[in-house]
């Protein structure tokens, strides 16, 4: 397994190699200093976990996180030191999987990579889903609506549908999907939800698919358009 680390901060860079070393042996760590260099490492070497800083002294880190957007599903976790609620929202609407706010503790950001690889592992299983007109192919995260082409997801917005889908109807927790997504209900962790949410809403209610899909029951979950029942 291979982790990357694009960082310009030696100290951190030691910190992070310090915490797989002694915890994640098994990992290789690859690091680059500057964005450029960290995108043709992701080309060049196919990592399964990126770990990106928003601060690089070459690009703005969300430049990278787009431009790794546009060629690879790899597994990314923003390193940021802004800790603003909108820098957070971008990140997650440009495709960051999850993202961690300086300072951090080493084992809090390793059990954030294990969860992620361990959803990723899951949402490999081959599974087809369906409910409400919807097919949902879980290893491609490919949503077939009955209206064309089929729409694509991204991982964390295949594992919501996914679990909405399979409770067929009913109001899943806002805890639930956090400890699905990100393997804990984190303080924050509703504001992304959020995100992903909006997300999912305008690729489904776009078109011939303009009926609400996603609805909210306020101060529990979410829940596909149907009866509404609440999840025991």
């Amino acid at each position: 397994m291979k982790v990357l680390i694009i960082e310009d901060d030696r100290t951190i860079v030691d910190y992070l190699e310090l915490a797989f070393n002694m915890n994640m042996p098994e990992v290789e760590l690859l690091t680059a200093r500057f964005g450029e260099e960290g995108v043709a490492l992701t080309q060049r070497e196919s990592p399964d976990v990126v770990i990106l800083d928003l601060g690089l002294p070459d690009k703005d880190g969300f430049d990278v996180l787009k431009e790794l957007r546009m060629f690879s599903q790899v597994l990314i976790i923003v390193l940021t030191a802004r800790g603003d609620e909108k820098d957070i929202v971008k990140g997650l609407e440009w495709g960051a999987d999850d993202y961690v706010v300086k300072p951090f503790r080493q084992l809090e950001l390793l059990a954030r990579v294990r969860t992620l690889l361990r959803r990723q592992a899951a949402a490999s299983e081959p599974a087809i889903i369906n409910y409400g007109g919807f097919t949902l192919d879980t290893a491609r995260n490919h949503l077939d609506t009955g209206d064309g082409e089929p729409i694509e997801l991204t991982r964390t917005e295949g594992l919501i549908m996914a679990l909405l889908m399979r409770n067929k109807g009913k109001v899943v927790a806002h805890e639930k999907l956090s400890e699905i997504i990100w393997g804990e209900n984190y303080p924050g962790s509703i504001n992304a939800l959020r995100v992903y949410i909006g997300r999912l809403r305008r690729k489904l209610e776009t078109g011939r698919n303009s009926r609400p899909v996603i609805q909210s029951k306020p101060g529990m979950g979410y829940h596909i358009s149907g009866e509404i029942k609440n999840q025991n």
